[in-house]
């Protein structure tokens, strides 16, 4: 038989072999994928990848790089163990594959503008929005300082309104855009800003009212104890930079991890790091708060309650308030349960039910009510952080 002969029985032969050869193995086939966008050839019944592809296809189609696509498995209970049902080695490697495979949607290209980590326009932005709740705070304590014993008390009355509504604008402004701005413009629920609302409240007026309580009042009026407010109003602003270095730090994690369990390995003290920054600006600010305006309120639970509302915005802004809100909540049923308890306990029969409130108030004071509250809450939070926001799918591209 001719050379040209045996050249063209060989080639359906080889053919034939090519369709019952055992497909390559993850890391030979991953560096030969084509471009993406290129028409891929039938891989046949064992291409293992073919059916998860078609599933997440329109998260793949959508996905500006691998990672996008990595923390959507994550969130579709895809593990690295998963992936290796899959012949990949890990989610990251997976999402590599199924990025070149699937051609992207027409239409859509990547942001090409300079990377937010660097534009010094807009963090100075938001920085300065940040720094609005504690000057209006701020303002607002000293003309109060100022005008005592010169204006009546309608007049402090009026400027004690316009510094309040200007604080709360500030925070509206703070928690609207930048590191403290919820995922997609997602905020918080109505019963977590009520929530806030309530434990902000206790910080001004709590104290002194469950000591008219426990003496057998309320009688008030209350004393207001303004220092530490004007702390958490002031902390807003390291909130925000602690929020934004957590976020830039985890994605640059992100991008530089190979498997889910380093990367979260790698968050989990990046999230410690940040909570003890902010816990340590915290207690600076409540200290120059508390030398400025004298003391008053309890500094320990006014600590307590800015780590709360810390890891509170922060499962919010990456994707969980519903926990968030769940948090602050409890932290609101145990502070009024306080002085319910207390006034429950003066109805025949029921006085057993105020005496473990009196017990701790007579311990530590009543300002050991907030710290229990909202410690208690805080530390709920921070487990609930560290499962939530150790995972990819929270750092995913907004």
């Amino acid at each position: 038989m001719s050379r040209e002969g045996d050249q063209g029985d060989a080639a359906p032969a080889a053919d034939a072999g090519a369709g019952d050869a055992p497909p390559r193995a993850p890391e030979v086939a991953h560096a030969h994928l084509p471009l993406r966008g290129d028409v891929i050839g039938r891989r046949g019944t064992a291409d293992p990848v073919r059916a998860l592809m078609h599933r997440h296809r329109e998260l793949c189609e959508r996905a500006v790089d691998p990672l996008e696509i990595a923390a959507g498995l994550e969130a579709h209970g895809v593990t690295d163990r998963t992936a290796a049902r899959y012949r990949h080695r890990d989610v990251f490697s997976l999402a590599e594959e199924l990025f070149a495979r699937v051609p992207a949607v027409a239409g859509e290209p990547a942001a090409t503008g300079p990377a937010p980590a660097r534009d010094v326009t807009t963090r100075a932005a938001w920085s300065l929005r940040a720094m609005l709740p504690g000057a209006a705070c701020l303002a607002t304590l000293v003309v109060l300082g100022l005008a005592d014993g010169v204006l009546g008390g309608d007049a402090r009355l009026a400027i004690g309104s316009t510094g309040t509504l200007l604080a709360l604008v500030g925070l509206a402004l703070a928690l609207r855009t930048g590191p403290l701005g919820a995922r997609d413009g997602a905020g918080s629920s109505g019963a977590a800003a009520l929530c806030a609302c309530w434990l902000l409240g206790y910080v001004l007026y709590g104290e002194d009212l469950l000591h008219q309580v426990l003496s057998g009042g309320p009688e008030g009026p209350w004393t207001l104890t303004p220092a530490p407010l004007l702390g958490l109003a002031a902390a807003v602003a390291p909130a925000a930079w602690c929020a934004h270095l957590f976020a830039l730090s985890a994605h640059r994690r992100l991008h530089g991890s190979h498997a889910l369990e380093e990367f979260g390995a790698g968050v989990r003290p990046l999230l410690f790091g940040v909570v003890a920054l902010f816990v340590c600006a915290l207690a600076a600010l409540l200290y120059l708060a508390r030398l400025g305006f004298g003391p008053g309120g309890s500094p320990a639970g006014a600590a307590a309650l800015g780590v709360l509302l810390l890891l509170a915005r922060l499962l919010t802004v990456h994707g969980f308030p519903e926990p968030a809100a769940t948090g602050l909540a409890a932290a609101c049923a145990m502070e009024a349960a306080a002085p319910a308890l207390i006034l429950a306990g003066r109805l025949p029969g029921l006085d057993a039910v105020a005496r473990p409130v009196e017990a701790l108030t007579e311990a530590a004071g009543p300002g050991a009510v907030p710290v229990l509250a909202c410690g208690t809450a805080a530390l709920g939070l921070l487990v609930t952080a560290v499962l939530a926001l150790t995972r990819a799918s929270a750092h995913a591209a907004p």
